[in-house]
């Protein structure tokens, strides 16, 4: 929260200071460049001026005198010290100067080339002069990048006195035509032309200059314009523009020229020089300013750092004590709350919502403050939805508590009708109704699941795992589809008997409702060295690997049950009772396409075969009657087309299973019994005929 601030102080200050710097740098450099390149390339240009006067000459007298001679060698050491001017300047030649110090560089390389092209008699008058023009064109460029400076006055003198030294260049131009028409006393029709151009921009060129200086700097070039050179110079100039050819008196125009020359470039150097030391003044001002408002600067911004850091470390460590008071308060008390709750512990409401004690400023504690209402009110939310679900999970239970009263009163009326009942049709329409009801049970008992409790069946003795698998088959609708495999003998410890034929039948209902009606779902089981492993595996299209995790997530880890939740009731109530009794449950694709579903009871439920109380063909030492009757009947027995068939004490009620075995000696059957039993017998056979021709060869 400080140190934004701080950060944002900071730069600000060191952006004013680099802006400042950066004048200051601008006119130290604008200095060091008048020093270093500014005195070799005026040098150059006047050097390369007397060249291109000299070359004029050449070219109309053809006349390689030593004169010439003398000049190429004076301005290739002007060229030579230019050069070694600019590798001293080092840093001061910035990105920008560079360019333009490039394109001068090539334009003097090609000194050479048009020295012998005159020499030679390979170009005209005008040509030669307008090569010597276009270097000096690359020349002033230079001087253009030389000027600019952060100071506005500045620039704008500079700026002036650069439109003056090009139009001392433009009489220079000027000299040069006239000497070369001098010798053969006219001018050729381009050469007038570009002496008339010549006049035009230096008239232009003077007048923008004198405008752009100020009262110092101008009033000397005022007292040259009006001197006798000046005045002479220009109405010679006028009359060569007139006539279109050189004047007649050559000497007077060389004497007026060489004394205006020299006028102007004596005063551009002393305008030069003294407005190299305003810049350098300037700059000295300016590093004082910058002293002085950096030091200022750089004061305050130490003075609110360390006022910050002390206000930072205060405000830090009541921060911190307030961060230990919600950090105790969101880790620690609300957690141990609602853990106590979902125990059903009773918590009092006032008690477990004290206030949260910090100390500090007026903010600080009113954000504690806030904490409490926000702790307060979270607690009592708490409690409300523990005892919201508390009563939903009451009624869930006493709801399902009476259904299975009822369901089990219903399975009794069933037993009883299906031992009076000897007609073969109504035995499978009560047959039907039975597995209905028992269907209907197991989801009596998924209720009582949810809400917490538990389902109430259970047996003293182990139950053998076959006889768990063939209960729970029992107990899915479409039965008819599913196959199971022999299994290892083994049994389940009586108390979680029920439980794991309830989780069983959970899953391979899940199979058959999630698999084409046309397949059928396998169960297979095996004793493995953690437990006795069960797998139900379908042929349907199985899940998405995001799906598997999910759904194996839910089955290890049951969250706590939600109303707004009801897509996975079945996958619930399986975590719920493989939560209860230590059982791992795991999704997975299995090869064929589907899911397999594993089921790994832990070695504390399951009994050793040795252990085990012998057990018959039809399972009868544990499960009790009805369950084992029921289960024999639905998987290893049927008649034609997969029909249930009526077993022997299939429909006994549990407190029956202890009955002692029946004696082998039974009453003689009286004369109506033996009627209904073959009656009952030739029904079938005829409705099996029947069906049989129907179904075709």
């Amino acid at each position: 929260m400080l140190l934004l601030p701080l950060l944002s102080l900071s730069a600000l200050w060191g952006f004013v200071l680099n802006l400042t710097m950066g004048d200051a740098q601008s006119l130290l450099r604008a200095d060091a460049l008048y020093r270093t390149l500014g005195i070799t390339s005026t040098d150059l240009g006047l050097q390369l001026q007397a060249e291109r006067v000299r070359s004029a000459e050449s070219l109309t007298e053809r006349d390689l005198s030593g004169a010439l001679g003398g000049q190429r060698a004076r301005t290739d050491r002007s060229v030579a010290e230019f050069r070694q001017s600019v590798a001293d300047a080092g840093g001061a030649v910035d990105g920008e100067l560079r360019v333009p110090l490039d394109v001068l560089d090539t334009a003097l390389d090609r000194l050479g080339t048009i020295r012998t092209n005159i020499d030679n008699g390979l170009t005209s008058r005008l040509a030669g002069l307008n090569e010597y023009n276009s270097v000096i064109d690359s020349l002033f460029t230079v001087y253009d990048h030389l000027v600019p400076v952060a100071d506005l006055s500045i620039f704008q003198q500079a700026s002036a006195l650069q439109a003056i030294g090009m139009a001392r260049e433009h009489i220079a131009r000027e000299h040069a035509l006239v000497v070369g028409g001098l010798a053969d006393g006219r001018f050729t029709a381009p050469e007038a032309t570009a002496f008339t151009e010549y006049a035009a921009s230096r008239k232009f060129l003077h007048s923008r200059g004198l405008a752009g200086l100020e009262v110092a700097l101008r009033r000397p070039y005022e007292q040259v314009f009006a001197t006798e050179p000046f005045l002479t110079f220009a109405t010679m100039e006028a009359r060569v523009v007139k006539s279109g050819a050189p004047p007649p008196d050559a000497a007077a125009w060389r004497e007026t020229v060489d004394r205006l020359t020299t006028r102007l470039d004596e005063l551009g150097a002393n305008s030069s020089a003294t407005l190299a030391a305003r810049a350098a003044e300037a700059a000295a001002a300016t590093v004082v300013e910058i002293a002085v408002a950096g030091g200022l600067g750089l004061i305050a911004v130490l003075a609110s750092i360390i006022i910050s850091v002390r206000f930072g470390r205060r405000l830090a460590a009541e921060l911190a004590g307030l961060r230990t008071a919600a950090v105790e308060l969101s880790q620690e008390r609300l957690p141990d709350l609602v853990a106590r709750l979902r125990k059903g512990e009773d918590v009092d409401v006032r008690k477990e919502a004290r206030a949260i004690r910090v100390s500090g400023s007026a903010e600080i504690i009113d954000v504690a403050r806030a904490f409490g209402s926000v702790q307060r009110t979270a607690v009592r939310a708490t409690v409300g939805q523990t005892a919201l679900r508390r009563g939903v999970g009451q009624v869930f239970l006493n709801l399902a508590r009476r259904k299975q009263g009822l369901l089990h009163r219903q399975l009794a009326l069933l037993d009883g009708m299906q031992r009076r009942t000897h007609d073969p049709d109504r035995l499978e329409e009560l047959f039907r109704l039975d597995h209905l009801t028992t269907r209907m049970r197991r989801h009596a008992e998924s209720l009582i699941v949810l809400s917490g409790a538990a389902p109430g069946r259970s047996w003293r003795k182990p139950v053998p795992v076959i006889d768990i698998v063939r209960a729970a088959v029992s107990e899915v609708e479409d039965y008819t589809r599913v196959t199971v495999e022999s299994m290892p003998v083994s049994a389940i410890d009586g108390t979680a008997a029920a439980d794991l034929t309830h989780l069983v039948a959970e899953l391979v209902e899940n199979a058959t409702i999630y698999s084409p009606p046309d397949t059928h779902v396998l169960v297979r089981g095996d004793l493995v060295s953690n437990g006795y492993a069960i797998e139900v595996e379908d042929k349907g299209l199985g899940l998405s690997a995001t799906d598997y995790a999910r759904l194996n997530t839910l089955l290890a880890a049951p969250p706590e049950f939600d109303l707004a939740d009801s897509d996975r009731l079945g996958m619930f109530v399986v975590a719920k009772l493989a939560e209860r009794h230590g059982i791992r449950v795991l999704l997975r694709r299995s090869p064929f396409g589907g899911t397999t579903a594993i089921v790994l009871a832990p070695r504390s439920i399951v009994n050793e075969p040795s252990a085990q109380e012998p057990v018959g063909g039809d399972g009868k030492a544990a499960l009790p009657g009805r369950t084992r009757k029921k289960a024999l009947a639905v998987v290893t027995s049927g008649t034609h087309a997969g029909l249930p068939r009526r077993v022997r004490q299939a429909s006994l009620a549990p407190q029956l299973k202890e009955s002692p075995p029946e004696p082998e000696s039974q009453a003689e059957r009286s004369p109506n019994e033996v009627r209904d039993l073959f009656s009952a017998f030739q029904r079938g056979t005829q409705r099996a005929r029947e069906e049989a021709s129907e179904e075709g060869p």
